[in-house]
């Protein structure tokens, strides 16, 4: 929840934009950073965020900063609309995931042409809070080759964000500017940051899904960031590799009562000889997810007489509820459930493809309930999600998955604890 808990030791701050359903804001809060603000434009997701601790404002109303035990104030709206002053120096993480349907293969692909690039906003957040650190994830569609120009663009904007871009000047001609700022190395370092940026694959880092992102961290150089200790605490420690040697072994279907033929069928797909171990954890599976992973109950199994989209509190969990009429042809193949899952995507309306069907152990396939999505996307069970089935998947689709952020948000919680030791 994001209600005030257990604090750390050092009163450790953080804002989030473009919070959605609270995926990249739990992690941030699970790190050990208290939550001064969130912002967030879709009313759904903004029920979600007020349902788990957040504090709505009213419409014109200032936002405050909470003291240690208070709830976060929630500004819903536009982010362009929010002034950032107020924090200046009270921050140390300023998170989010700027809307990334203008660089999707799903979008339109407009790039920074598109109305919904809100990368400027974030750089205007870094200007006005001048945060110690900044996280943000985005899709990998930054990194195909039509977009890549205005890619390092962003990061060069992130590095010098005081260096504004003034109306009428293109990226081009701002971007020519920074190159030069940048080689001159003259900058005041508390107005210059330090960029990391990293490609994942959420399966890498104990995610039951592959989800393939970029994150973006920046460190204020005049902290004195130990960057490259910061990039070897986020290295992935889990791995395909792992989790075929696991399955050969045995080791995985240990924990998994499975039918002979499935684990036969698993098993004639996988290499014929032993693969080298690399010292790492296996992926997780949407079976993982299913079973619990880090200390979760298991899911009950959904009956086929309830796929009738009703709640009938299989087990006492909320959300796993069934839903009829899944389809598998060409082009919209289900989930296995002993690989990650596939990506979890916002779709059309909240409504994905065959990224929710799931094939079963006797050959059936259904969709995966809402709660059975949130585990892949690494939500615990008492997260609620406010809204009709769409809406849930809409936010869980858009959502950082919880690990993944969990991983880097402690990377930088460690690295600033470091630097401050050492000044």
């Amino acid at each position: 929840m994001l209600d005030q808990r257990e604090e750390p030791t050092r009163d450790r701050t953080a804002v989030e934009l473009f919070a959605g359903g609270g995926g990249l804001a739990m992690a941030v809060r699970r790190a050990g950073f208290r939550p001064l603000l969130l912002n967030e434009y879709a009313k759904r997701a903004c029920e979600t965020l007020v349902v788990n601790g957040a504090e709505l404002l009213e419409e014109g109303q200032a936002p405050y900063v909470p003291a240690p035990g208070e709830p976060c104030p929630l500004v819903k709206g536009d982010v362009r609309k929010v002034d950032f002053e107020y924090l200046r120096g009270r921050v140390d993480v300023l998170a989010g995931g700027p809307p990334c349907q203008p660089f999707s293969l799903g979008g339109v692909a407009k790039g920074d042409e598109d109305e919904r690039n809100m990368f400027p906003q974030m750089f205007r957040a870094v200007r006005e809070a001048e945060p110690k650190a900044v996280i943000c994830e985005n899709v990998r569609g930054l990194l195909r080759p039509s977009f890549k120009p205005y890619f390092d663009y962003i990061l060069r904007e992130l590095e010098l964000p005081f260096n504004e871009r003034k109306e009428g000047v293109t990226w081009q001609e701002h971007d020519a500017v920074l190159g030069q700022r940048i080689k001159e190395e003259d900058t005041d370092l508390s107005k210059r940051y330090r960029v990391v940026m990293t490609p994942v694959n959420a399966a890498d880092y104990g995610v039951p899904q592959i989800r393939n992102r970029i994150i973006i961290v920046a460190f204020r150089a005049d902290l004195g960031v130990d960057v490259e200790r910061f990039k070897r605490l986020v290295k992935p420690e889990f791995s395909e590799m792992a989790l075929i040697h696991s399955m050969v072994t045995g080791e995985y279907w240990d924990r998994h009562a499975v039918p002979d033929r499935v684990r036969e069928s698993v098993l004639a797909r996988l290499p014929k000889t032993l693969p080298v171990t690399d010292g790492k954890r296996p992926w997780r599976t949407l079976r993982d997810a299913i079973a619990g992973i880090d200390g979760a109950e298991p899911l009950p199994p959904v009956p086929v007489e309830w796929l009738d989209r009703e709640e009938h509190k299989l087990g006492g969990f909320t959300d796993h509820i069934g839903w009829p009429d899944a389809r598998i042809y060409n082009g919209h193949t289900p989930n296995e459930l002993d690989r990650p899952a596939k990506t979890v995507k916002a779709g059309v309306h909240g409504v994905p493809g065959g990224e929710s069907v799931m094939l079963l152990d006797d050959g059936t396939h259904r969709y995966m309930t809402v709660r059975e999505t949130a585990r892949v996307m690494t939500f615990p069970d008492d997260w609620i999600l406010e809204g009709p089935r769409g809406e849930k998947m809409r936010q869980l689709g858009n959502a950082v998955p919880v690990l993944l952020g969990e991983v880097f948000a402690k990377a930088v919680a460690d690295v600033l604890e470091e630097a401050e030791g050492r000044r």
